[in-house]
């Protein structure tokens, strides 16, 4: 086992690189010796796990069945050893966190700047992407924790709200609706809409509130990050669904009636136990 271990290493860094010698460096032993193991993998299975393409080695469907079991195992196995090191000593924890774009500018920062005051030691690992990526991984264990909206609905994960921020629509200056008190989504019907990419919850949540007011939404141009979105509405492209501008932008904004909001949600995987470390960011970030 000790041997086999770090040539299934060497095999999982082959599938995603195809290349021997970024295989080797990974595995930090010299590249004959990798090719050594990929020729005993191969005797040992009684066929090739790799074969030659060129200047780089193609996975044989017998090197991916081992890759795939091998994914699997190295993937406890590492989940296992992290977990025992921060029972031994949680305040050597790394915590993965994903979320949502919008959220790096405030939220983020503000739950992990008070959390490090009372634990210096623990790490983090942060990771920015839509909605949808973002819950994927959260299932795949490729962040501990997520920060979305709106909350998850799959029975896979456990969630709480932890804040609440409310819609606004942002015009560009001139606009006919920009001396407005409020405005009704239905009155936006045959407006033009600048807005996230399918698969970012503020997206999600704009068709939704369209929806219910008996449309959908004409999309002229289409970003992944609000501040894009307002830039665009700037520049007289389309009107927009938003949370409040963290700071003065220059663009009105006007309140729906009824009142319209989001929630963000922090999400973590329902039946799998969390390491010390993030059930510790877990319980501060629901507390504070």
């Amino acid at each position: 086992m000790d041997e086999l271990v770090p040539r299934l290493a060497v095999l999982r860094a082959l599938a995603a690189d195809e290349h021997v010698t970024r295989a080797a460096e990974a595995a930090g032993v010299p590249q004959p010796t990798v090719s050594r193991w990929l020729t005993a993998l191969g005797t040992s299975l009684g066929a090739p796990v790799v074969i030659r393409s060129g200047r780089r080695v193609r996975l044989t469907r017998a090197g991916r069945l081992l890759c795939e079991a091998a994914d699997r195992a190295l993937t406890a196995l590492e989940a296992g050893h992290r977990a025992a090191t921060e029972e031994v000593s949680p305040e050597r924890g790394v915590v993965a966190l994903g979320f949502l774009h919008l959220l790096g500018r405030s939220v983020v920062p503000t739950l992990v700047s008070a959390f490090r005051d009372a634990h210096p030691s623990v790490r983090f690992r942060l990771v920015q992407s839509s909605r949808q990526d973002i819950l994927t991984h959260l299932a795949d264990g490729v962040v501990d924790l997520a920060l979305v909206s709106p909350p998850p609905t799959d029975p896979a994960f456990a969630h709480a709200v932890v804040r609440e921020e409310e819609l606004v629509l942002v015009v560009p200056p001139g606009h006919r609706l920009a001396a407005r008190a409020a405005v009704a989504v239905a009155e936006l019907a045959a407006e033009e809409f600048v807005g996230l990419e399918p698969g970012y919850g503020l997206r999600q949540i704009t068709d939704d509130l369209c929806r219910a007011a008996g449309f959908t939404p004409t999309l002229a141009f289409e970003g992944q990050e609000t501040e894009t979105v307002r830039g665009l509405v700037a520049a007289g492209l389309g009107v927009a669904l938003l949370p409040h501008a963290d700071s003065p932008s220059g663009l009105p904004e006007i309140p729906l009636t009824p009142r319209a909001s989001r929630e963000i949600a922090l999400a973590w995987p329902a039946d799998v136990p969390l390491p010390p470390a993030v059930r510790a960011f877990r319980d501060h970030a629901l507390t504070a």
